[in-house]
């Protein structure tokens, strides 16, 4: 019984889609990554272009350094250096959602009507499974239109035939969005029509001195659509299956297909071969590829073949259809490429050597390009440009240009991008790419983070007269006037048999300058990170000290993964909570609350740097009582010196809250019973009471508010005071209505809507005098109510359902009387974001210290062009840590729960909120990302202030648990997309494996670069040296470096032979010594040596030790080294490596054998115990202290093994029952039962149970097969973590979760649990299944299945299945009354919040 749960979403991208989602005008991007579905915007921000020199240098290093920056980095995206300016695009993200599927391909279609009027969306998913949606602009999310499945019996009735998940199943639309074609199975084709207007007119050959007035077709489309248009139910007629075989009985092996443009009917071109092409056979089988033009009726569900093309290259791969600029299609294959134009005839042009060799076609030699077209992506370069970007699988780029004579493409040339002009601006491999702008394209990649690119051209292009198809083309250009005898009469007609050739140069459209290879220069705008794929991972849990003890702090264990291909490979730190860098520790005493002050002086004095001025502090002194103290910032080095002798009155009492008024001349402080004003030299100015000056008694303010020039106070008896001030800077308090001072009020906050971002009505009887400033109030009843102030008559804005936390807050929203509300403290109306987009997010805090978080957004109202206001919940699965209740900090712990919500302008170039208490967190967002609730690992904190000074630059001053002042920042180099904080360390070559060493501090690296490889001399191959060739094949240079964990730089490394690799790295207590038996912490590295087939297969296993040594001058760090213990070569590929027993023995993984040896005192390590496994093993794993240990591999399945020391021997206890493609596999002990959690290349994870007492296990022969649950994400490690400390409650677990990396940059949790805990997450996992609303209409139920059936004794979803914490930890997106309180289980709501915080990994990581 387990729980799997994800801790971060995917991050890389695997699919991207630009089209007009929002509305008909939006520029918008849709980011697959694998089950995570991301609509962005675009903005254009101005920016300062560096200087030329500067520039270059960037680029060619920006990937490396990209990730390592937070959001004032000085990438190119980022200018800093002062020039030119520039627009420079940014991406900000709309919403983003997790669906129960993964996504294989997408597609926009443009409907008739939809809810936004723009287009909608096709997603194609695993399994055959197409899901339609739009944006629904009321509910600011997407609606799904139709689903349709693909999976009956019917359809793949073949026995032979392999389960849709083993095939590739790919989307195309076509161009006019007449229909989708969706190739599934091995050759099965569903086709979906849509209604559209003018299908007739899709080729735009309209004469208007033939034909009359051209009618607006934009028009035609919308009156269609208000009349119903040829369906009004659906925007889609019945979709239906074909067989590829039932179109063409020779399309047995389709290759790639997609619908082509200039077409009266959907058209679409498919590469496929009559029998498998294979390089091996290729003096048989060349040029067996051929290339066939259908047409499809879609009445008649009949096909026509308009044109074929035979004999083409084994290796094509790709269809690209190109627009009416050039026509026809490009077929990309590994060594050429060649276009063929509607009539059939075809343009090459080979980019290598083998080129020749593959093939017999007549093509353009340009071989001397030596490039790789391998997995390369190619995208035209706008609609008005014909030439097309090449982006290689090494992120090289390369320009493809068409010379064009009349509508022929008479010849093609590739010419590479200069590095100086951004040839190098991408390091690895692209996914995918979209135009998503005028010179602007998103490239998408799965192996680095994903980019926005821009260009511009160095040289003018030759222009020429336009075609009449030209000028239909969108675009920016000036109207051409053309001369009507100069078009040949037969130009548009696409099924002339022959066109004449053109003997006029004036009727050239376009000449590529094939010369100028400097023609376009590549700019960075953007990035988004990507934490993918994960190669490795070591962990470093923190030390309990004795002060992290006190603090009660949370676990800040370091996980150091693995990430990135090729030149992007780097090291991505992992860190779930927040670790501030120390900068002071100010000598405050006492201090419970602090507050920054930025006069108007400090702002304008000449320096630009805004710094803060004062700090005020709420002390208590020695007799316990409370007083309050001003301090001094030194505007040079940040000292803090206490001002005693000033107007500042220190015995007024504890201050409430501080705020600045009048621009920043007038400093208001807040007191229980009175208001004091000072101005910027701290001279008091004014003092408003609050009470009865006689008697000294009435309500007593508990809570303020500031937004200039208004002042909110919430009193102890729930009223409100809401004070302005004029342009001396005096308070005076705002007129109130008797309903306004009626109103109880639980809590408040003003907000300046500067950009009427909210849009709310201004009040009919003050619309001269209202200004900007909105009050939010929270009644006692637990709703909303809005004021625009000055005036406090009428509310603008009223929502008495807050209390219900609605997914959708609006005012119409009312929640039944019997329905259980949310116990909310305080409310905040602030912004969350960075330099590049800040917007107004609405965050509510209950009284479980839990934080909810709405988005505001307009809601168009039916009828009428006006917009309402309503409140988007935003998914947020943070719980807050519950640390022990000690009665002796209870009123202390009151009193820490009474500090309010902070609003931080600017810490570290972000916008944030930071609740202080016991379990103290920021929320943090980025443009690209939603907002994250990020725990702080300092323990407690009392209270904090954002702090900007000469030695903390952007930072924060806070008091800890102990009533500690300190000074820190966020590290400038962490980013917080995934929830998590993380920080990228670029050393542009691959990680394999490494491991972390704790004596010494660092982490051992094995990294690979990529050489050419040449033949070696050799005396039995003398015909090797007579290879000659530009052209060489590439293969990987393996080492081993030594890095610093504080510096994150490689301070030792050891080179390995040529094309050896490091397949292994673990730290092992290994024993050094026969005679003392003594154990030292070494670093065990297993590699192979990769050579051709026809050589047999080596290895290697090395030992180091670190060992300390006399650093380098001024680089302390440098002071630890490798040393080479042993050196042991061996037959076969080392493949994983392990510790076993209680000796300090190594298991090590060679060839087809898994051997313990033994490290002997003269460097030999003896085997002293084997086992033939009989196939390569991708997996060794023990469980330590036991001598019981597990070897996977891919052909047979998991081995359950156990090793006795006397005698020396490994036996063999148990086998999986099913041969499973093991990828990795690791134990997982629970409730003294012994479980094999096993992860396969199916994305599935098995779950096996070693019980020889079973009868179906046959006496321990077989290992029970328990459940298969599927994931999605392709598995890289697993790692079982450290049992938690024990917890009071009876039913926790006595063991660790598995941390699981996987290729998409996912972190996932699998957490073993008791069967009360099982039934308490299962009916909570079922209870949301059925009441919260899934995305694309998918089944979180079916999406757990494996895609090959069922297999083990329950088929993975029966008693004792793994629950699925995706669904569990949306518990609190419902509202309030939907909320499942755990009725099975014995503590309630509480109970679960326990269960939801142990399967997170709360406590362990």
């Amino acid at each position: 019984m387990q729980c799997y749960t994800e801790l971060t979403p995917p991050t890389a991208v695997t699919h991207s889609l630009a089209l007009p989602f929002l509305s008909a005008s939006a520029n918008n991007l849709v980011v697959a990554k694998t089950s995570l579905l991301q609509i962005f915007s675009l903005k254009s921000v101005v920016t300062h272009a560096n200087d030329s020199s500067s520039r270059i240098a960037q680029i060619a290093s920006q990937n490396q350094r990209e990730d390592a920056n937070g959001p004032d980095s000085s990438l190119p995206h980022s200018a800093t250096v002062k020039g030119d300016r520039q627009h420079t695009t940014k991406l900000v993200l709309v919403a983003q959602f997790e669906l129960a599927g993964t996504i294989t391909s997408l597609a926009r279609v443009k409907i008739l009507r939809s809810k936004s009027g723009g287009e909608a969306l096709l997603v194609a998913l695993r399994d055959a499974k197409l899901s339609l949606v739009e944006w629904d602009p009321e509910r600011y999310s997407i609606s799904t239109i139709s689903i349709h499945y693909y999976e009956s019996e019917d359809i793949l009735s073949s026995p032979c035939e392999p389960d849709l998940g083993s095939c590739v199943n790919y989307l195309s639309v076509d161009p006019s969005s007449r229909c989708a074609a969706l190739k599934f199975g091995v050759r099965h084709l569903a086709i979906i029509p849509f209604h559209q207007v003018g299908d007739d007119l899709v080729i735009d050959d309209y004469d208007s001195e033939l034909d009359g007035e051209r009618p607006d077709r934009k028009q035609s489309t919308s009156k269609a659509a208000a009349e119903g248009g040829p369906d009004e139910k659906t925007p889609y007629a019945a979709s239906f299956v074909l067989s590829l075989l039932a179109l063409d009985p020779s399309l047995s092996h389709p290759i790639h297909l997609s619908f082509l443009y200039e077409y009266r009917d959907p058209t679409f071109g498919i590469l496929y071969s009559q029998v498998a092409t294979s390089s091996g056979l290729l003096h048989e089988r060349r040029d067996n590829v051929s290339y066939a033009v259908y047409t499809l009726d879609l009445e008649q569900r009949a096909s026509t073949t308009l044109s074929s093309v035979n004999n083409l290259p084994y290796d094509l791969f790709a269809v690209v259809p190109l627009s009416r600029l050039v026509g026809g299609a490009l077929l990309v294959g590994g060594n050429e490429m060649i276009h063929v134009d509607q009539s059939g005839k075809t343009n090459g042009v080979a980019v290598n050597d083998f080129a020749k060799q593959s093939t017999a076609l007549a093509m353009l030699d340009q071989s001397d390009l030596n490039m790789r077209l391998e997995d390369c992506v190619v995208k035209q370069l706008g609609h008005d440009n014909s030439d097309l970007l090449i982006i290689l699988s090494t992120g090289e780029l390369a320009i493809l240009s068409f010379k064009i004579d009349g509508r022929s493409v008479s010849g093609l040339s590739i010419r590479r991008v200069q590095p100086t002009d951004g040839g190098n601006a991408i390091h690895t491999s692209p996914s995918c790419a979209s135009i998503v702008g005028r010179s602007r394209m998103f490239v998408g990649s799965e192996d680095s983070s994903s980019l926005v690119l821009g260009w511009s051209r160095k040289s003018e292009r030759l222009k020429r007269k336009p075609s009449r198809t030209q000028m239909d083309i969108d675009g920016d250009e000036d109207e051409v006037d053309v001369d009507e005898e100069e078009i040949d009469e037969d130009e548009d007609d696409l099924y002339a048999e022959t066109k004449p050739e053109t003997k006029r140069q004036e009727q050239t459209l376009l000449v590529s300058d094939a010369d100028a290879e400097e023609d376009y220069t590549f700019r960075l705008h953007d990035s988004m990170f990507n934490s993918g794929p994960m190669t490795g991972i070591a962990i470093r849990h923190s030390l309990a000290t004795d002060t992290n003890l006190a603090l009660k702090a949370p676990s800040n264990t370091e996980l150091l993964i693995a990430s990135g291909r090729g030149r992007a490979g780097g090291l991505t730190t992992f860190q779930r909570g927040v670790t501030t860098t120390q900068v002071d520790q100010p000598k405050i005493q006492n201090v419970h609350g602090v507050w920054s002050i930025c006069t108007k002086r400090s702002q304008e004095d000449g320096r630009g740097d805004r710094h803060d001025k004062y700090i005020i502090a709420s002390v208590t002194n020695d007799t316990g009582d409370e007083k309050s103290a001003v301090y001094s910032i030194n505007p040079y080095d940040g000292g803090i010196v206490e001002l005693l002798e000033t107007d500042f009155d220190a015995d007024t009492g504890a201050t409430i809250d501080v705020g600045t008024l009048n621009g920043g001349t007038k400093m208001v402080q807040v007191l229980q019973t009175e208001l004091r004003s000072y101005d910027q030299d701290l001279g008091l100015a004014q003092i408003y009471p609050l009470t009865d000056e006689e008697s000294d008694t009435g309500p007593k303010a508990i809570s303020a508010s500031f937004a200039d020039p208004y002042v909110l106070l919430i009193r102890d008896d729930s009223s409100a005071v809401v004070l302005t001030a004029d342009e001396n800077g005096d308070l005076d308090e705002v007129s109130q209505s008797e309903a306004f001072k009626a109103g109880k009020w639980l809590s408040g906050s003003l907000y300046e809507d500067s950009n009427d971002i909210l849009r709310l009505e201004y009040p009919e009887e003050s619309e001269d005098e209202a200004g900007n400033v909105l009050m939010f109030l929270l009644n006692a009843k637990g709703g909303l109510q809005v004021y625009r102030l000055p005036n406090l008559n009428k509310p603008v804005y009223l929502a008495e359902g807050l209390s219900f936390l609605p997914p959708f807050l609006s005012p119409e929203f009312s929640g039944r009387r019997s329905s259980a509300k949310e116990a909310l403290t305080e409310i905040l109306v602030a912004e969350l974001g960075d330099s590049t987009h800040k917007s107004p997010y609405m965050i509510l805090r209950s009284a479980n210290e839990d934080l909810i978080i709405y988005q505001p957004y307009q809601s168009p109202i039916e009828g009428s062009k006006d917009t309402s206001l309503r409140f988007l919940k935003i998914p947020n699965p943070h719980l807050p840590r519950t640390p022990k209740e000690d009665p002796a900090d209870v009123e202390e712990r009151e009193q820490e729960r009474r500090q309010p919500l902070r609003s931080l302008h600017d810490i570290s170039g972000y916008s944030a909120v930071f609740m202080p208490g016991q379990s103290p967190c920021f929320i943090i967002k980025s443009a690209s990302s939603p907002p994250g609730v990020i725990d702080m690992c300092d323990g407690s904190v009392k209270s904090l202030t954002q702090l900007h000074s000469s030695t903390c630059q952007k930072g924060f001053l806070y008091i800890d648990g102990e009533g500690i002042t300190r000074a820190a920042q966020l590290s400038s180099q962490s980013r917080y997309e995934t929830g998590w904080v993380t920080k990228r360390v670029p050393l542009g070559e691959e990680i394999h494996a490494l491991a972390y060493h704790e004596e010494m501090d660092a982490y051992v690296l094995g990294t690979c670069t990529i050489v050419d490889f040449k033949l070696p001399e050799d005396e039995f191959h003398s015909h090797w040296t007579a290879e000659e060739t530009a052209f060489l094949p590439q293969a990987e240079q393996g080492s081993i470096k030594l890095l610093d964990r504080k510096t994150s730089l490689i301070i030792d490394h050891h080179s390995l032979s040529p094309s050896e690799v490091v397949t292994c790295i673990q730290t092992l207590s290994l024993e050094v010594s026969e005679h003392t038996h003594e154990r030292q912490n070494l670093v065990c590295v297993g590699t192979a040596l990769l050579r051709g087939p026809d050589l047999p297969s080596l290895g290697n296993i090395y030992i180091f030790a670190v060992i300390p040594v006399v650093p380098e001058p001024d680089h302390p760090e440098t002071g630890r080294a490798l040393k080479l213990i042993a050196k042991e070569e061996v037959k076969g590929a080392v493949t994983s490596v392990s510790g076993i027993g209680t000796q300090g023995f190594l298991l090590v993984a060679q060839g087809q054998k898994c051997m313990v040896r033994g490290l002997k005192e003269d460097g030999s390590l003896l085997p002293v115990a084997f086992l033939d496994m009989q196939c390569y093993v991708s997996v060794v794993r023990d469980l330590e202290g036991t001598g019981l240990c597990l070897m996977g591999d891919a052909v047979k399945g998991v081995w359950f093994c156990g090793y006795t020391e006397d005698p020396y021997q490994l036996r063999l206890f148990g086998k999986s029952p099913h041969a499973i493609e093991v990828i990795t596999a690791s134990f997982l002990p629970s409730d003294k039962q012994l479980y094999i959690a096993v992860a396969d290349a199916d994305c599935n994870i098995h779950i096996l149970q070693f019980d020889p007492e079973h009868p179906k296990s046959l006496s321990g022969h077989l290992l029970l097969h328990h459940t298969t649950f599927h994931t999605s994400h392709y598995p890289s490690t697993m790692t079982l973590l450290p049992s938690p400390s024990p917890s009071p409650s009876a039913t926790a677990p006595v063991s660790g979760p598995i941390l699981i990396t996987t290729q998409s940059g996912s972190l996932a949790l699998l957490s073993p649990l008791s069967p009360s805990a099982h039934r308490t997450l299962s009916s909570l996992q079922s209870h949301l299944q059925n009441t919260l609303p899934h995305a694309l209409g998918l089944n979180p139920r079916s999406y757990r299945l494996p895609s090959s059936g069922s297999l083990g004794m329950d088929g993975g979803m029966g008693r004792g299945g793994v629950v699925d914490g995706n669904v569990c930890k949306r518990w609190m997106e419902g509202g309030s009354w939907r909320r499942w309180g755990g009725d099975g289980a014995e503590e309630g709501e509480e109970g679960v919040r326990r269960l939801l915080r142990e399967v997170a990994g709360l406590g362990i990581l």
